[in-house]
């Protein structure tokens, strides 16, 4: 290969090194095809870790200077050159020869994809087309590429939660890199979902934690991120009402923690400063054994009605406590009620203006129902 093509390929190569250790956390692979006369000979460049070099038999450690050297003496000694650099989502080809080098980007578009079997009538976020990896690895996707049906009902629920998150984001506003945190995370989908949106398919900096006092799922979500590659990810086993992240987090999520779970991730976000936190509760029995209200006694003489009515109240006291804290909040229908009884989800975003009517009516809450709400136990520290 001459010397202008030599130049011009080692340049182009510069940009992919760089661009390597900017995207690590989800980098797969660069892959050189060399040819010299009917001979083809392949070098290929990886990272766990330390980056590797695996080139004619000898894999050895390296850094972006070595394997620019030896870019650049290899090079001269063939004919032409095919570079394929790839990340997830992402794939940048380069060929070089005597005449010319040329580049060329594959970043992957969402093909159609079968999700018939799913029969909600909208666009998919986490297309299984792009997410095949990620919604294999977490036990949505069957080999043949299609949503177990066991699963169609969770596929769902991350898929919209995410779709939901959009809006959140916007009014979180750009940052250099979103810190999220979940919190009892269980087996983490929301996260590893959240990861492959915002990294792959928004290109945005990002960094997970997930919390849980369940030392098993945390191994789990710790493997499941290792085999995924995503090293953006950390999992740690702690008790929510003790937990307190070193950094103020972008977002607090929480899907179906049980119960006080929910308030005690509630509250960990309001302590935490969190930008938002937003979270789809699971079952109200805290304020369920607390509340009494005479003028409703012909309602609640009836244990399912009381129940009801106690899921509406708890998250109606939540609200107001989070708008006393200077978040405004929203209620909506997170997901129809045929995939999940418990399907409200509760989105505060912080706008720095605490609210004192929330604040009274929260105060009138607890005195006409008599109950001492868990949130603001775990706000302030208490047991």
């Amino acid at each position: 290969m001459n010397k202008k093509t030599v130049s011009k390929a080692e340049l182009f190569f510069g940009g992919l090194l760089s661009r390597m250790e900017e995207n690590r956390d989800f980098f797969k692979e660069i892959r050189i095809n060399l040819k010299s006369g009917t001979k083809y000979f392949t070098a290929l460049i990886t990272m766990d870790g330390e980056v590797c070099l695996d080139y004619q038999a000898v894999k050895r450690q390296t850094d972006k200077n070595a394997l620019f050297g030896w870019f650049l003496a290899e090079l001269s000694k063939y004919d032409s050159a095919e570079i394929i650099y790839t990340e997830r989502g992402a794939k940048i080809v380069i060929t070089a020869d005597d005449k010319r080098v040329s580049m060329k980007h594959e970043d992957t578009a969402v093909p159609k994809t079968d999700t018939a079997a799913v029969k909600t009538g909208r666009e998919y976020v986490v297309n299984p087309a792009l997410a095949g990896d990620l919604l294999k690895e977490i036990g949505i996707l069957a080999e043949n590429g299609k949503i177990k049906n066991d699963k169609i009902r969770k596929y769902n629920q991350i898929d919209y939660f995410i779709e939901l998150m959009q809006g959140v984001l916007k009014e979180i506003g750009e940052r250099d890199e979103y810190l999220i945190l979940d919190c009892a995370c269980g087996k983490s989908y929301l996260s590893f979902v959240m990861n492959f949106y915002l990294r792959e398919i928004l290109k945005k900096k990002c960094r997970f934690v997930g919390v849980d006092y369940s030392e098993t799922v945390i191994n789990a979500s710790r493997q499941t991120a290792k085999n995924l590659g995503y090293n953006n990810m950390e999992f740690i086993k702690a008790d929510l009402r003790e937990y307190t992240p070193e950094e103020k987090p972008d977002l607090v999520i929480s899907l179906h923690a049980c119960d006080i779970a929910t308030d005690m991730a509630m509250a960990l976000g309001i302590r935490a400063k969190s930008r938002a936190i937003v979270c789809v509760p699971c079952c109200h029995k805290d304020i369920l054994k607390q509340y009494s209200y005479e003028p409703f006694h012909a309602v609640t003489k009836h244990g399912i009605l009381k129940a009801r009515l106690a899921d509406t109240l708890t998250d109606g006291i939540r609200g107001a406590y989070l708008e006393a804290a200077g978040y405004k909040v929203s209620m909506i229908e997170y997901i129809s009620p045929l995939e999940t009884p418990k399907n409200i989800m509760i989105r505060a975003v912080y706008c720095g203006k605490k609210s004192e009517r929330a604040r009274q009516d929260y105060e009138d809450l607890k005195r006409m129902l008599n109950v001492s709400p868990a949130i603001e136990k775990f706000t302030v520290g208490e047991e």
